[in-house]
């Protein structure tokens, strides 16, 4: 995973460097292009990881999240020694969560999607719904049946850390 994570870092600074060097020379409608490419570049990056990284050690994610915090300041033209805005308050005018909850957004939207469109046969067939014991007013909840494993690496599967989400 190291390797892949840090592939993927090198990656995205290159693309961040270059867009520090041109970003003082775009005015305010060309800056707004910019930073949406930009971010859909990276972003694009990060979700390619979901599945990967749902449940990997914080010092995989945290590398991430450097990424993501070096593509806000960018995208808002922010320095960060100078800047009065933290991180969260970039994200936040960005609209983008961390690293973290992107990876269980994503991945729960995937398990949605796979749920209720069928039009991902093969990940429906990886998920078991829960089946009550008792009628319950809250049986009609869509709970996922978590399997056992043995690994640790192996609860990062699809079929186990999809029902934890």
């Amino acid at each position: 995973m190291a390797p892949h994570v840090k592939a993927l870092s090198s990656s995205c600074f290159y693309h961040i460097r270059s867009f520090r060097q041109i970003r003082p020379s775009l005015d305010h409608c060309m800056a707004v292009l910019a930073t949406s490419v930009t971010s859909a570049l990276i972003s694009s990056r990060f979700d390619q990881l979901n599945s990967i990284l749902y449940g990997t050690p914080l010092k995989h994610t945290a590398g991430l999240q450097r990424i993501q915090h070096a593509v806000a300041r960018v995208v808002l033209y922010q320095h960060s020694r100078t800047s009065p805005l933290s991180s969260n308050e970039l994200f936040k005018q960005l609209q983008w969560l961390p690293i973290e909850w992107h990876i269980w957004f994503k991945l729960a939207t995937l398990i949605l999607r796979a749920l209720h469109t069928g039009r991902l046969p093969y990940l429906c067939d990886l998920l078991q719904h829960h089946e009550p014991t008792r009628s319950l007013h809250s049986s009609s909840s869509h709970k996922l049946l978590v399997p056992r494993h043995k690994l640790t690496f192996g609860s990062r599967a699809f079929r186990f850390s999809a029902p934890r989400v």
